[in-house]
């Protein structure tokens, strides 16, 4: 009985010493209106169908695959012995030039991204909002970084492409992208304005609130992206960010050139390749309808119609099945 009291004795002493229960986690984050609520289901939709579209799409790889392996082994078996030492050696020769031009470009895009890293346009994507973020708008995040990358490799005039507030949940997400520690990019853990401190008087966020129409990108300038999925819940957030830090801002001259739809939305990519595109053919026009895909439109401004030239049809609906769909609101990007 002793025993049993002491044992009783010991464990209410822990049990005073341990809360009555965990605290409970407050989420910080506004609820989304009745609005954002349908477009976020619109979007878990689309994600859902765009899933199972690629799954198709592999499949149909794969069995394609099986297809030419079965035609190029029976096309061994009914040749000769010479006939087949000459088609292996063909094809030998011909997966040695692909690699060869592979190598080649590879060259080449590292040649541009040098040079834009001595003398080219600096463009930054502010990554700083992950604690704003959920789990899946940070990965689409990702993703659309990961497009940015690829978009300014490819290029004829690459940018000097920054991310900058790289810490936290954002920094583990990037970490993941396969060779993202290989990346020819600028890379801080934090914000620009301390990262780039001896250029202030040179930043300029990008932002649908500012007065500013931005004709021509300045060189001397560094043109700041906001990497914010799901503004609606944020709005005006960059350009408060701005103001508070004492930088300039100034929006694309979109409006001079379309009407935007209902949800004036693009993505970080868009909005980087749009840049980028301009720095190509220094003409705005040309970026935007090379970019912005035609849903996203509803018409011309009939005050700018008249610089507009007729587009080729289609050129949206093939730039746009290479994109990552995943929407930010304008004011994040312009």
């Amino acid at each position: 009985m002793a025993a049993a009291t002491g044992n009783d004795d010991d464990n209410g002493f822990e049990n005073q010493l341990k809360p009555e229960s965990e605290p409970a986690l407050v989420n910080l984050s506004p609820p989304l209106s009745k609005n954002a609520q349908k477009k976020q289901l619109k979007q878990q939709r689309y994600e859902a169908k765009k899933a199972e579209k690629k799954a198709q799409e592999k499949e149909q790889k794969r069995k394609e695959g099986e297809r030419k392996h079965k035609e190029w082994e029976e096309t061994l078996a009914n040749a000769t012995e010479e006939e087949r030492l000459k088609l292996i050696e063909s094809r030998k020769s011909l997966r040695k030039e692909r690699m060869d031009k592979r190598s080649e470009e590879k060259e080449k895009k590292m040649e541009r991204l040098n040079r834009a890293k001595e003398i080219g346009q600096k463009i930054v994507v502010d990554v700083d909002f992950a604690h704003l973020m959920s789990e899946s708008e940070i990965s689409s995040l990702v993703q659309q970084i990961m497009y940015c990358y690829a978009v300014n490799g490819r290029s004829t005039s690459p940018c000097h492409l920054w991310l900058t507030g790289v810490q936290g949940k954002m920094s583990a997400e990037l970490d993941k992208l396969p060779g993202f520690e290989k990346w020819f990019i600028e890379k801080e853990s934090n914000c620009y304005i301390e990262a780039m401190a001896d250029q202030k008087d040179h930043l300029v966020y990008l932002t649908a609130d500012s007065d500013t129409v931005l004709d021509d990108l300045d060189p001397k300038h560094i043109y700041i992206i906001g990497g914010l999925v799901d503004r609606n819940r944020f709005k005006g957030i960059t350009m408060a960010k701005a103001q508070e830090q004492g930088i300039k801002t100034a929006k694309l001259p979109i409006a001079e050139y379309m009407k935007m739809s209902s949800s004036q939305v693009l993505t970080v990519n868009q909005v980087l390749e749009i840049l980028v595109k301009f720095l190509e053919t220094r003409n705005w026009k040309t970026a935007f309808f090379t970019v912005i895909p035609q849903r996203k439109r509803t018409g011309l401004d009939p005050v700018a119609s008249s610089k507009l030239e007729p587009q080729e049809e289609d050129a949206d609906d093939h730039l746009e099945r290479k994109k990552v769909c995943v929407e930010v609101p304008l004011e994040s990007s312009s």
